[in-house]
């Protein structure tokens, strides 16, 4: 099911350029693989053998080969052909309990896969999501693709982050600290400018209701720092598994569970 040029966003193409390194610098990093952690976390307890999932943004595929250990089947399918490249390579080598397959498509364009429904549930991870435009329209979709009563897992990056605001206000930086707090920005990615959305908790469930009803929300990265601080973190290990602890205690709370690098949202599929 290939993607045609014209169907490929600007992050498909700009991750299309970060498919090599993607692994090194984030998935295998000390702060990669500790926020992934608390993503995997809320993922096994969520979904179980004999499960059949849509994974939106699947990436390189590390969730997906995650939950095929487990014995849940997997339909990933992300923008960037280069990261389904990575992806399929990694399960060529190794057997799995669950079924994996990979297709090239946009989260714009799932309803072009709508003839493998109902789906058990679906997962996005780590603010793909963040770079669609019309959330209400991939809501509308997945709502025709997840069986009433079934679970999805998302994880956008989040309005405010606690971590950066005070790692850029302790050096004056405002610009860099408060960067999300207008909701919306255009980055640049090896040359190719993405526009990024940072919707509130309250946008994003207006957003997928009445299909979906929000069911937990905790934070992914409050104490840990997001990944572009990897090379401080490398340097003061010890003072990074304390805030791994720290993490630990406070994620779930109301009063920090928006305030993440990432906010991971438990939605279940409404019978309306």
């Amino acid at each position: 099911m290939p993607t045609s040029a014209t169907h490929t966003p600007a992050a498909g193409l700009a991750f299309d350029a970060l498919a090599g390194e993607y692994d090194e610098k984030f998935t295998t990093s000390l702060i990669g693989r500790a926020q992934r952690d608390v993503v995997w976390e809320v993922l096994d307890r969520t979904f179980s053998s004999g499960d059949k999932i849509l994974e939106l943004n699947c990436g390189t595929g590390e969730d997906a080969l995650h939950l095929a250990r487990h014995g849940v089947s997997v339909l990933g399918c992300d923008a960037s052909a280069r990261m389904l490249d990575v992806a399929r390579c990694k399960f060529a080598v190794e057997q799995f309990r669950g079924s994996v397959s990979f297709h090239q498509l946009a989260s714009e364009h799932i309803n072009e896969i709508s003839y493998r429904a109902p789906f058990d549930g679906a997962f996005s991870n780590f603010a793909g999501l963040n770079c669609v435009e019309d959330l209400g329209h991939v809501s509308d979709e997945l709502a025709g693709l997840i069986r009433p009563g079934g679970y999805m897992l998302l994880c956008l990056c989040s309005r405010a982050c606690l971590s950066e605001i005070l790692y850029f206000g302790f050096r004056l930086k405002w610009k860099e600290a408060l960067r999300r707090c207008r909701g919306h920005a255009r980055i640049q990615v090896r040359g190719v400018q993405v526009a990024v959305q940072y919707p509130t908790l309250r946008q994003l469930k207006r957003i997928f209701s009445p299909w979906f009803a929000l069911r937990e929300v905790r934070a992914v990265g409050l104490a840990i720092p997001p990944s572009y601080l990897e090379s401080w973190v490398s340097r003061h290990e010890n003072l990074f598994r304390a805030l791994v602890r720290i993490d630990r205690l406070l994620r779930s709370l109301p009063e920090f569970r928006v305030l993440g690098d990432h906010v991971l949202l438990t939605f279940q599929r409404c019978d309306v």
